[in-house]
């Protein structure tokens, strides 16, 4: 499989364990080559228990965000990827990684973009009295979930949905939507715009 993709994450890795199990049980069309992260996490055990590369670079290390970002993508470069997966990465990309990868970066997120961009999106929709909201998969740009739609399902909302219950059946809906799109990204049948 020759379309490689790394996937940067921040957290608990329920996105990336997706990827790797998709990828290891052959429903995954790409090869996940390495993950990277932003501070210690649990995603990264998760990727070297998978046998995978896992590389971090934490903003505390460097004086300000654009070096942090020139750092970032020369992390990401040294695996010549196909693709760049912002699996709960919870980091703003900036100028100088959207130069090297903008064209091939794309981020999931808990809402039916445009509608609750940021970090509370599922928080928003239930505050909203929302009846539908679900999940996005968008090409990264500048701003904060802005770019180009490539893909979304809906979720209905329950009348007893907390925040929890509602985020957990977003995030199945999420992990399934996320490992379509990188399979029709991989075939050719789906591409990044821009």
């Amino acid at each position: 499989m020759s379309y490689k993709a790394v996937v940067l994450a921040s957290g608990t890795g329920t996105l990336a364990k997706a990827l790797i199990d998709a990828q290891h049980s052959g429903q995954l069309q790409a090869r996940v080559v390495a993950v990277g992260v932003d501070r210690a996490a649990p995603v990264q055990e998760i990727a070297k228990q998978a046998g995978l590369a896992t590389f971090a670079v934490l903003p505390c290390n460097f004086p300000d965000r654009a070096t942090w970002n020139t750092a970032l993508a020369s992390a990401v470069a040294a695996f010549s990827p196909d693709l760049v997966i912002s699996a709960g990465f919870m980091r703003i990309l900036g100028e100088d990684f959207l130069k090297a990868f903008g064209h091939c970066t794309i981020n999931t997120h808990p809402s039916l973009l445009p509608k609750f961009p940021g970090a509370h999106a599922v928080q928003d929709a239930l505050a909203a009295g929302s009846r539908i909201t679900g999940c996005t998969v968008h090409k990264i740009d500048a701003g904060v979930d802005t770019g180009p739609v490539l893909a979304q399902r809906m979720v209905k909302v329950k009348a007893r949905d907390s925040v929890e219950t509602l985020h957990e059946r977003i995030k199945i809906q999420e992990r399934s939507l996320l490992i379509e799109v990188v399979n029709r990204l991989a075939a050719g049948t789906l591409a990044i715009p821009g």
